[in-house]
C-alpha cells in the first residue's frame, strides 16, 4: 500500500506542474493536496509549524511570481493596466478557444486587444506590448516551476 500512497502523492505533484501551462488547474492546491494526502496516508508528525510557515511563504511567493512576471513583461514594453487585464483574460480564455497553443496566443492577443481598444495605441506598439506579455508569462512559468520544485524538495527533505 505504501507504493500506492506514494504514487498518489506524486500524481498530485505532477498535476501541479500541468497547471503551469493550463492555469485553470490550480497548481498550489495540488501541491498542498499532496502534502495533506501524505499526512493522511502516513502521518502528520513530520509537518511541524515551521514546515507550514515555510510552505506558506512559498505559496505567497508563487502567487507573487505569477503576477510580478506578467507585470514586468508588460510594463517593460510600455503596456498599461488594461494590457495586464487583457493578458490575464487571454490566459484564462485562450486554452479553451485555441487548444494547446491558446496558452501562448491568449495572453499575447489579450494584451494587444486591450491596448488597441482601451488606449487606441497603434498596432506596432500593441504587438510589442503583447510580446512583453508573452515574455512575462513564460518567465512566470519558469519562476513558478522553480518555486514548486523547491516546495516539493522541502517536503521531501522534511518527510524522508
Amino acid at each position: 500500500m505504501e507504493i500506492l500512497y506514494w504514487a498518489i502523492v506524486i500524481i498530485m505533484f505532477i498535476i501541479s506542474f500541468v497547471g503551469l501551462v493550463y492555469p485553470i488547474i490550480p497548481s498550489v492546491v495540488f501541491i498542498v493536496g499532496g502534502f495533506l494526502l501524505y499526512g493522511l496516508f502516513f502521518d502528520f508528525k513530520s509537518f511541524n509549524y515551521l514546515f507550514w510557515i515555510i510552505e506558506g511563504l512559498f505559496v505567497a511567493v508563487l502567487f507573487a511570481a505569477d503576477y510580478v512576471a506578467n507585470l514586468i513583461g508588460i510594463k517593460k514594453f510600455g503596456g498599461s493596466k488594461a494590457a495586464i487585464w487583457g493578458s490575464t483574460i487571454g490566459l484564462l480564455v485562450g486554452p479553451f478557444v485555441i487548444p494547446i497553443v491558446g496558452i501562448l496566443v491568449g495572453p499575447f492577443l489579450g494584451a494587444i486587444l486591450a491596448e488597441l481598444i482601451v488606449h487606441q495605441k497603434d498596432i506596432k506598439t500593441s504587438i510589442k506590448i503583447g510580446a512583453g506579455s508573452l515574455i512575462g508569462f513564460i518567465s512566470g512559468v519558469f519562476a513558478k516551476a522553480i518555486i514548486q520544485l523547491m516546495m516539493i524538495g522541502y517536503f521531501l527533505f522534511t518527510v524522508l
